[in-house]
């Protein structure tokens, strides 16, 4: 139904940029919203940012002002521009869609998630 592929990851030394993308294919009409999550080893899975159809936009504190997320409509994709990274930025990141229809309501679906991990 809904499709989402993340990839982008890799490994960086502290300071560096990373970009992460999110391609969302199947009933692209029934989603709502796009977020970003990450799960470090040891911690619960959090919300890093989020995107709404609208375009509003909404991140966790500990990522404001060193993470962007935007979208590209035309491609289905959703990004996440990561400057200034830090070690306890490690974790693996999922892409999340928050989608609903009359027929089924609200329902999420998550990527497989790709791993980003910070050297010190």
């Amino acid at each position: 139904q809904v499709q989402l592929v993340e990839s982008g990851g890799g490994l960086v030394q502290a300071g560096g940029s990373l970009r992460l993308s999110c391609a969302a294919s199947g009933s692209t009409f029934s989603i709502n919203a796009i977020g970003w999550y990450r799960q470090a080893p040891g911690k619960q899975r959090e919300l890093v940012a989020a995107i709404s159809s609208g375009g509003s936009t909404n991140y966790a504190d500990s990522v404001k002002g060193r993470f962007t997320i935007s979208r590209d409509n035309a491609k289905n994709t959703v990004y996440l521009q990561m400057n200034s990274l830090k070690p306890e930025d490690t974790a693996v990141y999922y892409c999340n869609a928050d989608t609903y229809t009359v027929v089924a309501g609200p329902y999420d679906y998550w990527g497989q998630g790709t791993q980003v991990t910070v050297s010190s």
